[in-house]
């Protein structure tokens, strides 16, 4: 079939050491991109100021806006989910959740009067949770991605997760 000449194994060779120059080049490359130290890159996540509106609230909501806003750095309905449906004996539903945000806490806030809050969180990935109730109770489970130094966050009847009149 093939015979083994000089020419076909300096071919090998030169292709072999090619390989490894790139995947050494592949790396030098990555290795530039990382930051200098552990602070800049911690200096660099920070954390971000988040505001959380309701725009237009539904007619049936009253005139004085007071609805409680949480955010959980987990889905916090898919970590009960899970705690119920598979069996765990002597363990808490409150040491679960702990468990699963991995010594990060929910944020707590009220909307004022107006229909604002203010809060200060950590870039990453949150879940908004916050209820409306009026002649018609608005729920929210919002999927937010932080980012940034501000972010806007608004809830309206369009982004509610559970829409449902009261009587």
């Amino acid at each position: 079939m093939f015979s083994k000449s000089p020419l076909r194994g300096l071919l090998i060779l030169a292709l072999q050491v090619l390989l490894i120059v790139m995947l050494v080049g592949a790396g030098w490359f990555i290795y530039r991109q990382l930051p200098d130290d552990a602070t800049e890159a911690r200096s660099s996540q920070g954390t971000t100021t988040v505001q959380i509106i309701i725009r237009q609230p539904p007619e049936g909501a009253g005139p004085a806006l007071d609805v409680a806003v949480s955010l959980y750095p987990v889905d916090i309905v898919a970590v009960k989910h899970e705690f119920f449906t598979e069996p765990r004996p002597g363990k808490r539903l409150e040491d679960f959740l702990k468990e699963r945000m991995k010594g990060r806490s929910p944020i707590n806030a009220r909307l004022d009067k107006q229909g604002q809050a203010t809060v200060t969180l950590a870039p990453g990935s949150w879940l908004l949770h916050a209820t409306l109730s009026g002649d018609e109770q608005l729920e929210w489970r919002l999927p937010v991605t932080i980012t940034g130094a501000k972010q806007v966050i608004e809830l309206t009847p369009q982004n509610a997760y559970t829409r449902s009149k009261t009587f």
